[in-house]
């Protein structure tokens, strides 16, 4: 999360985080709006992550406004889209992954991070199609990932592992679920993605994963 301002906004979202098991500080915010919310309103960006739905699920069921928080949740339909908002200002917290953080910071932006939500253990996954059966096999082969996301890096990960670079595949650049429709529909030979995306790679008839 962003650390402007730092001790406001991360007071209130560990406040809200409350809601869900976690442990609260003792005041999140003292001034309130004509709504009931917090007079300072936070803005916090999603994106199609199921580990992220948490916040809206909180929204839905006004648990923000119960304890005295104005948030306002903002869903990206691109992820890509959501860490460049975050890191330019535009909102002021963002659900992202901690590799996708790093990225950012290292690149000047000014983030904190004042909670993990959630651990994936195998939904990101590289899929491929029928008659590839391990990452060497995408030699040569058209893969679609989102470039700069942590899907990019695990499938350079498993190619340094296969002994190769991006440089032996044709990588196509594309949004997540551009690339998963992709490859489901035979545009593509193997696809990076995150669910419910990477389900919807699977869908494609002989596809596998051949690392997660």
């Amino acid at each position: 999360m962003r650390s402007r301002p730092l001790g406001r906004l991360t007071t209130a979202l560990i406040c809200a985080v409350s809601l869900f098991g976690v442990t609260a500080l003792s005041a999140c915010s003292s001034s309130t709006s004509a709504d009931g919310g917090s007079g300072d309103k936070i803005t916090l960006g999603f994106s199609a992550w199921p580990g992220w739905f948490v916040w809206e699920v909180a929204d839905k069921q006004g648990l923000f406004k119960k304890n005295n928080l104005n948030v306002e949740m903002k869903y990206f339909d691109n992820y890509t889209d959501s860490l460049n908002a975050l890191a330019t200002g535009a909102i002021d917290g963002n659900s992202q992954t901690l590799n996708d953080t790093l990225v950012s910071v290292s690149g000047g932006a000014k983030e904190t991070i004042v909670l993990v939500n959630d651990n994936s253990t195998g939904n990101d996954k590289i899929v491929a199609r029928n008659g590839i059966a391990s990452i060497a096999d995408l030699k040569g082969k058209k893969v679609a990932v989102e470039q700069g996301t942590v899907d990019h890096y695990l499938l350079l990960l498993a190619l340094q592992e296969a002994k190769l670079t991006e440089k032996d595949i044709e990588l196509v650049p594309m949004a997540t679920a551009d690339a998963a429709a992709a490859f489901k529909g035979g545009q593509v030979d193997a696809v990076g993605a995150f669910q419910p995306f990477a389900d919807t790679a699977l869908s494609r008839e002989g596809s596998r994963a051949i690392a997660t």
